[in-house]
Formats: C-alpha cells, structure tokens, sequence
C-alpha cells in the first residue's frame, strides 16, 4: 500500500514545471490528484492522461489565481467530487523581475494577488474541509532568505510572506493534527528556469552543489511532507537549492 493512499489532493499551478512533478509523485504515491492551471490547458489535459494512464485518478480545473472566486470554486470542485481535501500544496506563483524603480500598483497587485493572496485563499477554503491529520505545504522560494541579485524585490516580498502565514497557520490548525510547511526550492530546472539556459551560469556560481534541482527532487521532498512520516512537522522551513543559502 502506497503512503498516501486513498489521500485526496489538490495541486494549485500543477500543470507545468514544478507542479506537474509534485502531481505526479503524489498520485505515484496513491494520491487522488487534482490540479489548477491557469493557460496551459493542453499541458494540464496531458499530465491527467499521463496520470490516469498510470492508473491513478486525476482531475484538471481551470482557475485564474488573481480571481478569488475561481480559486474557491476549485476547492469546491474537488470537495464535491471527493468529499473533501486531505493535501493541499500552494505551488502556483509568478516571477517577475523589475527594479524597485521601475515597479507599479499593477505589479505590486498581480505579483501579491497570485503569490500570497492566492495562496490564503486557497488554504482557507481547503482547511474548511480538511480531516484530522491533513498537510498543506506552499512552495515558497530560496529567494525568501536571501536575495543575490537586483529587480527581484516584489517576488522576495511574496515569498517572504508565505513564511509568516506558514507559521501562523500551524498554530491555528496544530489542534487537529494538520501540518502546515513551506519548501523554498532554489534554481530548478524547468522551462521557466532551463539549466542550459542564458542566466543559468550566474545561478550556478552560487551554489556549493553547481547543479539545478531536478523538479522531481521537489515533488519527493513535498511528499514526505505530505506522508505519514511528517506528522510532526509543522510551521518549518525546507530549503532545497544546492547550497545557494549557505
């Protein structure tokens, strides 16, 4: 029997990148997985393939995370069709990049909006029908901790917020024996970040371990939060980034 078999979860941005890794590790763990996106619906529509191919059980739903309506109807959605949440993992997100100079009321609305407001939302929503022992991991970034480049202020700021929520959190919902942590990954490869990519080299030059995580390496730390083993996790940190922070 898988560790989180029968374990119903939703994978906020989980149509790419990251979050289809995560998908996938916890349905190859015996998860019921279901996945937001935003405008990948032919990569989404693909992972629910891949997935149910593998004999697991997927669902993808639609959902803008600057629109707050849609973000509850997507907890609806799986709660309707599974009877509630056991895992929620707060991975959808933007990166911008803009000097403090340069930035607006706009990228200060959308990068919050998706980034921390989203990300409440959602684990309000989620927590309402979350049974005794339930996880709820966000993935958060290195870039929290320590920033080594300029222009990436509002993105250092979202992050950073989901750490305060992360802790706040935990104590609210530590009663009923769900976990609340956030996983900060650093330089991934993905298409958003390719390894061989122009600003790839850069990134490399701070790590001790010069080698981008493997999206995989991610999603296995984010299911061991999610498992029976973790249960006495909660409000931590989890840097996974080669080193960068050291």
């Amino acid at each position: 029997m898988s560790s989180l078999n029968s374990k119903v979860a939703l994978v906020t941005g989980g149509g790419r990148g990251i979050g289809a890794a995560i998908a996938r590790r916890l349905a190859s763990e015996g998860a019921v997985v279901a996945i937001t996106y935003g405008q990948s619906q032919a990569k989404a529509n693909a992972l629910v393939g891949e997935i149910e191919q593998a004999g697991g059980n997927a669902l993808a739903i639609r959902a803008d995370n600057r629109d707050a309506n849609a973000v509850d109807a997507a907890v609806k959605t799986v709660v309707e069709r599974h009877g509630r949440i056991d895992i929620l993992v707060n991975n959808a997100g933007i990166y911008e990049e803009a000097a403090i100079t340069d930035v607006t009321a706009e990228d200060f609305d959308r990068t919050v909006d998706i980034n921390v407001k989203a990300v409440v939302l959602a684990t309000s929503a989620a927590a309402k029908h979350m049974p005794d022992g339930g996880r709820i991991i966000s993935v958060g970034s290195n870039l929290a901790q320590r920033v080594p480049f300029p222009g990436i202020g509002l993105y250092a700021l979202s992050k950073s917020a989901l750490v305060g929520f992360t802790k706040a959190v935990a104590r609210d919902l530590g009663p009923k024996g769900i976990t609340v942590n956030i996983v900060h990954p650093g330089s991934t490869n993905t298409d958003m970040n390719p390894q061989d990519g122009a600003h790839a080299d850069p990134q490399r030059g701070l790590m001790a371990i010069p080698r981008f995580n493997d999206a995989n390496e991610v999603a296995a730390l984010v299911a061991w939060l999610a498992g029976p083993d973790a249960r006495g996790v909660t409000g931590a940190e989890f840097t996974i980034d080669g080193g960068t922070n050291a």
